[in-house]
């Protein structure tokens, strides 16, 4: 789908069918392929108005939207038109046409209700189009706006009040009023305003409309549809879940293109798996987002953990099979030999000898024999043990006190080859104990530059919410409503506190602390490395 985005032309993204709305699926599936950010601009307005003219010049083009030139509304449901966006190369711009409002050709009112919370809901910028001036037919005509508060939530739970109001601030779009052939000078008693300024001066608050807010407020808090929280919530779980296969598939992608088995020594598989694991951690940190339980954070780490075994179990499968063969070539002469009886004569036993340490000598000069070189060669030299021993016992060129000599010299062989095997595989262990430690450093590092990330994105949203508050306090003082800038004010010292709270440096590191743990028992090795693992985190968190 890649391929169609941008488009050539809009297409419709919501139907709207004898008052249902239905998502159309070619819409959507061209929506849910687009890989870059997106900048989506709605438009809504009475029907008639030229919404679909103001978005083609948007698009950039003279036709693409449905233009009616009869006083029939002719856009029906939401059109969505993908665009490069004109500033941000690596932006996309979704625009989104909506059916007029206001059709007398519509038996319920309430389809435009939905039609105007869903531009709203689906928009970073939310336009606004009518004609001529702001007047109080046009401020009528936005009574679209407070049926919001019939439609949408905030909070889930139906016993939160008061934090709503505020909190709408955080999740709306900017928006934009575009007053088409305005005629009138821009003046307020007598002098030139901005067009900024004249929308204010229209939007200000009448005396008598003191209700607006404790009835919004009420309306939000007892509503049952779109809950903004559970669709953040859901987006989340979806969102997430998707994170953590794409950083899945991105681990095991890169260590199938990298990895060339069987690996020399296990530490160069585990080398690669730490470079890989730490892209995978990126992209999951990059496309995820409230994962407050850390539910997600720990699939992701018990996927890695599992795919990277099973590269190991792979890349000791490859070289036991490597090294079976490569064997079982080198010893045809000695099985050959063995089977005509050719060492059962006086001195066998040192032909026979000669031609097992050639058999290892060549063994010995293979490349790339991989993680089970040695293993595979102790079994294969079990396997010959009981025929050396007769091949030994038989050969009546030695004495007994020689036959004596050459069996322990076997056992110490042996021994020291069953030494060296047993110091292998605990220096692996202590490989794999290392990569987990790794593992672990690396989660905690990069969920800390998460942290601090969404720490800085939350102050910034918080400050504009305060902001907007001050703002709309100084505009209540200046207009006389001195009560409710007062009422304002103490609205905003609540939400200061309550900012205070959730920025709390407390809760930070008792997330941590709870990843901290959840890491413990996904990566045990990390926990039997905890003296050098409490080491390294105090040093990465503070």
């Amino acid at each position: 789908m890649a391929s169609t985005v941008p488009m050539e032309a809009p297409i419709c993204l919501v139907e709207n069918s004898n008052g249902e709305l239905i998502v159309n699926q070619q819409g959507l599936q061209i929506l849910t392929s687009i890989t870059k950010p997106v900048v989506v601009v709605a438009i809504v307005g009475m029907y008639r108005t030229g919404k679909s003219y103001l978005m083609n010049k948007l698009a950039g083009k003279n036709k693409g939207f449905s233009l009616g030139s009869t006083v029939q509304s002719h856009t029906k449901g939401i059109w969505m038109w993908c665009v490069p966006h004109p500033i941000k190369s690596d932006h996309t711009l979704v625009l989104l046409d909506t059916e007029g409002l206001g059709d007398v050709e519509k038996g319920d009112s309430k389809n435009d209700s939905w039609i105007f919370a869903l531009a709203i809901l689906l928009s970073s910028t939310f336009v606004y189009n009518s004609m001529n001036t702001i007047n109080h037919q046009a401020l009528e005509q936005m009574q679209y706006v407070k049926e919001l508060t019939e439609l949408i939530k905030v909070k889930s739970s139906p016993n939160v009040v008061g934090e709503d109001s505020a909190e709408f601030v955080g999740f709306f779009p900017d928006f934009v009023w575009t007053v088409r052939d305005f005629t009138l000078e821009l003046e307020l008693d007598g002098r030139p305003i901005t067009p900024d300024e004249y929308l204010e001066n229209a939007l200000k608050l009448s005396k008598g409309l003191g209700k607006l807010l404790e009835t919004y407020v009420k309306t939000i808090s007892r509503g049952d549809i779109p809950c903004l929280e559970n669709a953040v919530l859901a987006l989340a779980q979806t969102e997430n879940s998707a994170a953590v296969q794409k950083a899945t598939n991105h681990y095991v992608e890169q260590m199938k293109l990298r990895v060339d088995f069987p690996t020399e020594t296990l530490q160069d598989l585990l080398n690669l798996h730490t470079d890989c694991e730490k892209e995978a951690i990126s992209i999951f940190m990059k496309h995820s987002f409230k994962d407050d339980t850390n539910k997600f954070k720990k699939e992701l780490v018990e996927n890695l953990e599992s795919k990277k075994d099973d590269f190991i179990c792979q890349n000791e499968e490859e070289s036991t099979k490597y090294c079976q063969s490569k064997l079982e070539n080198l010893s045809q002469t000695l099985i050959l030999a063995i089977s005509q009886g050719t060492y059962s004569v006086p001195g066998g036993y040192q032909l026979y000898r000669k031609e097992r340490e050639k058999i290892m000598n060549d063994y010995h000069q293979l490349p790339r024999k991989g993680v089970k070189a040695d293993e595979v060669l102790q079994k294969f030299l079990q396997s010959l043990a009981m025929t050396e021993e007769a091949i030994l016992q038989t050969d009546q060129a030695l004495t007994e006190q020689e036959k004596a000599l050459e069996v322990e010299q076997v056992k110490r062989e042996a021994a020291e080859k069953e030494k060296k095997l047993l110091e292998q595989q605990q220096m692996e262990m202590q490989q794999k104990m290392e990569a987990q430690q790794r593992s672990y450093e690396e989660n905690i590092k990069q969920l800390k530059q998460k942290m601090e990330e969404d720490r800085k994105q939350i102050l910034k949203e918080q400050e504009a919410i305060l902001d907007h508050k001050l703002k709309e306090q100084k505009r209540l003082m200046e207009e006389g409503f001195h009560a409710k800038a007062k009422e304002m004010e103490k609205q905003m010292k609540d939400l200061q506190e309550k900012f205070d709270a959730e920025n709390n440096k407390s809760q930070f590191s008792s997330f941590l602390d709870h990843f901290s743990n959840v890491l413990m028992i996904v990566l045990p090795g990390a926990g039997k490395l905890l003296g050098l693992a409490m080491k390294v985190l105090s040093k990465v968190v503070p």
